[in-house]
Formats: C-alpha cells, sequence, structure tokens
C-alpha cells in the first residue's frame, strides 16, 4: 500500500486565501512565499470561484529567488515551469469554477505567484490558492502542515 501514500509524501501551504472584491478591481493577487527547502518538487494550485465580469482575464506570473523575502525575485524561466503561465492563466468569460495548476523544477528555493487581473469591472473575482510541495528528503511530512 506504500506507493499509493501519497499523504506522507506532501506538503501544503497556504498559497492565497479566498479573497473577492477589491477596492481596485484590477489589484494584483499575490501569493504568500513558499519555501522548497527539503523538497524536490513544487506546485502552484489557483482555485478559481465564480466571478461576474465575463470581460476580465487573470494572467499568472511566476517568480523565484535566493532571498528569503525574495528581494531578488526574477520571472521564472519557461524551461523551469511545468506547464506554462498562459495555461495557468483563466477568463471569468470561460473559466469559472475550474482549477489551474503550475510547477516548478527551477534551482532557487523561494517562488511566488502572481495574478493580475484586467478588466475585473465588477470585482467579484474569487481566487484562491495552494502550494504543494512533493518528494521530500524525510517523511513522513507533518500533519497538520506547518
Amino acid at each position: 500500500m506504500a506507493s499509493r501514500d501519497l499523504h506522507n509524501s506532501i506538503d501544503v501551504k497556504r498559497g492565497l486565501s479566498p479573497v473577492a472584491a477589491v477596492t481596485n478591481l484590477n489589484t494584483p493577487f499575490v501569493s504568500q512565499i513558499v519555501d522548497t527547502a527539503g523538497f524536490e518538487s513544487c506546485e502552484f494550485i489557483i482555485l478559481i470561484g465564480n466571478n461576474t465580469d465575463a470581460d476580465a482575464t487573470f494572467a499568472v506570473l511566476f517568480e523565484d529567488g535566493d532571498a528569503a523575502n525574495l528581494s531578488d525575485n526574477a520571472a521564472v524561466d519557461d524551461a523551469f515551469l511545468l506547464g506554462t503561465e498562459a495555461i495557468a492563466s483563466f477568463t471569468a468569460a470561460n473559466d469559472d469554477n475550474k482549477v489551474r495548476k503550475i510547477g516548478y523544477v527551477g534551482p532557487k528555493r523561494y517562488c511566488r505567484v502572481t495574478i493580475t487581473p484586467s478588466g475585473n469591472n465588477a470585482g467579484d473575482a474569487f481566487v484562491a490558492g495552494v502550494w504543494l510541495l512533493g518528494h521530500p528528503h524525510s517523511k513522513p511530512t507533518a500533519n497538520p502542515p506547518t
């Protein structure tokens, strides 16, 4: 049964707490910075709610760096992404209540995702995100996650 055990082989971190209807309707959603130390794989999962503005688009940017506060942040080279930022991006017209994912296999320790809306005039953009870390250096991983 051990080969079917995902639970003890992953760690999850808060990426974006569910949010909606900001004062500036095109304000970017900026994820928490994730520390990948102790893990060999990193994935960001985007949870898209029911968005009412059919003209809104949401562009995804994945950044990495070596500084814990990402003061050295840079856009990740496509060679280090699993999937693309374009595939992870979405529109309110076609992508209500869907999920997107984008993975990272780069050499930097810290990562962040920014989701930037445009044309979001109604403001009802419901978005959340979760970091999923896998292939830990030691198992089992903590439960509840730290």
